[in-house]
């Protein structure tokens, strides 16, 4: 979503100024103001903390000297120098309160440019302060600020997810925009954005949208937005909201402190696929197409080789011991290997700790009846077919550990759409796209809701992957994997 920034806070360079700097805060905004003023507080208890640290380590005493110079005085300037360049990078815009990545790229941006900013100085005024406590103070405050905003994060998002300190929006659109829209930001409740009410262009549309009553039309945006006492006006796709209308919303809205905030239909693009690029009056979005080759994919590649070879190396004695308690439990084979459809529609065998009794497959027709999953999927939640020992190794999702072998063999990866037990032919209209990359152990989808999705929204989620995937995406799912199964959210 694009913003815009209408309120009596713009800037001239268009950015939010931040909010503890306006003392007339509303009651909605009090949240805001405090949570402002504590990440404030974090930040310089955080920086006072590494300055000092770095002192220490570099001369063993707090009041070390440096020519005409106290490190200590060099210190308070370096410490001040970052938290205004904090100030000044956007770290403390009420938007960005818990948005984790944009947050900690500015963390990041405004640390170097202080580094930066600092080095030139002593290079001006001829310091020769000793490199050690320059760069070992950066490095650990960095360190401090980056764990200081994440905790904050978590509290933050913990809260949202209650349903309190989320920033209110009025949607401004067509009700099945609206509709999406809604949808989505319920999906990502940490995000911190709920939709208390609507305006659409009909004066006869009284229709409820996802539990949000339409209450204005597109001439009373303005006073809708005040009586609400929404913190901004979100505005979607609708057949008769033109650029013009867009700028009559924008100029209604200066003066009230009221954000607006422009989604286009850009239904499964991520940030990283798009640029803004100004034209004149225009601002035009750029959309890259999805990278499926290259250096970034051969970097993938090569992570998750490394990774599966590190995994099994240092995992197999857990692994035999896994073998071996299947054995002696069930006296079939422990390995279990199924063709599933990978790669470009190319089949392979794909390896798994056999959770189920060795007749499953025979049974499977009887069962037919019961299946509780939709589209491609086949899922029953009390399996009769499921061991014991299988069950157990569902819930920590240990049988999908043996896929370590696919990965070494090119056929997996570590993260991807999972492969399923069908035909190439199966896979028809968009669902192939989730062939252009490799299957993988674990996926967008499984850390969004595991097996408890619908094949409608696991396709929605794979098939965003698909087109989105990043290294850093990557290492985020991991990251919920492991969180989803030390809290055991059920089998994959």
């Amino acid at each position: 979503m694009t913003q815009v920034q209408t309120g009596p806070w713009a800037s001239s360079s268009g950015h939010t100024a931040p909010s503890c700097e306006n003392p007339q805060s509303s009651a909605r905004e009090r949240w805001q103001l405090r949570h402002c003023l504590t990440l404030a507080v974090v930040d310089a208890v955080m920086i006072a903390a590494a300055l000092t640290l770095a002192i220490l380590t570099r001369f063993g005493e707090i009041d070390a000297k440096q020519g005409d110079f106290f490190y200590l005085e060099i210190a308070a300037v370096y410490g001040v120098a970052w938290l205004v360049t904090l100030g000044a990078a956007g770290t403390y815009e009420t938007r960005f309160f818990g948005s984790g990545p944009e947050e900690y790229k500015r963390v990041i941006g405004a640390s170097v440019r202080t580094l930066l900013l600092v080095a030139f100085f002593l290079y001006i005024l001829k310091l020769d302060a000793a490199r050690v406590f320059v760069g070992g103070a950066f490095l650990l405050g960095l360190m401090l600020l980056l764990v200081g905003r994440y905790l904050a994060r978590v509290w933050l998002v913990r809260q949202r997810f209650q349903g309190r300190l989320t920033h209110r929006l009025l949607a401004v659109g067509a009700p099945a925009s609206i509709d999406e829209l809604v949808m989505e930001l319920a999906a990502h409740p940490h995000a911190g954005l709920a939709i208390v009410g609507a305006c659409t262009p009909s004066v006869d549309d009284h229709t409820v949208i996802s539990g949000i009553q339409r209450i204005g039309t597109l001439d009373n945006v303005a006073a809708v937005a005040q009586a609400m006492e929404v913190d901004a006006v979100v505005v979607t796709s609708a057949a008769t909201i033109n650029p013009r209308v867009i700028r009559e919303i924008a100029w209604s809205l200066e003066g009230l402190g009221v954000d607006l905030i422009i989604a286009p239909s850009l239904s499964g693009v991520a940030g990283p696929r798009i640029t803004m690029r100004p034209i004149g009056g225009l601002a035009l979005l750029h959309v890259d197409e999805p990278s499926f080759t290259g250096a970034r994919r051969a970097m993938k590649t090569g992570m998750d080789w490394n990774s599966a070879a590190l995994g099994l190396l240092v995992l197999s004695p857990f692994l035999l011991a896994i073998g071996l308690m299947i054995r002696l439990t069930d006296r079939g084979p422990a390995l279990y290997r199924q063709t599933r459809t990978g790669l470009g529609g190319r089949e392979f065998r794909v390896f798994k700790f056999r959770t189920m009794y060795t007749d499953a497959e025979h049974r499977l027709a009887e069962l037919l009846d019961r299946n509780e999953g939709d589209g491609l999927l086949f899922k029953i939640k009390d399996d009769p077919r499921i061991t014991p020992v299988g069950k157990w190794l569902r819930r920590l999702s240990l049988d999908e550990l043996p896929q370590l072998i696919n990965i070494l063999l090119g056929q997996m990866s570590l993260v991807g759409p999972r492969p399923l037990p069908v035909t190439d032919s199966a896979f028809e209209g968009h669902v192939r796209r989730r062939l252009l990359v490799k299957p993988g152990i674990t996926g967008l989808w499984q850390v969004s809701g595991r097996s408890d999705v619908s094949w409608d929204e696991a396709v929605r989620l794979d098939l965003h992957y698909v087109e989105n995937w990043s290294i850093a995406l990557d290492l985020a799912i991991l990251a919920r994997t492991v969180a989803a199964v030390a809290r055991r959210d059920g089998a994959y």
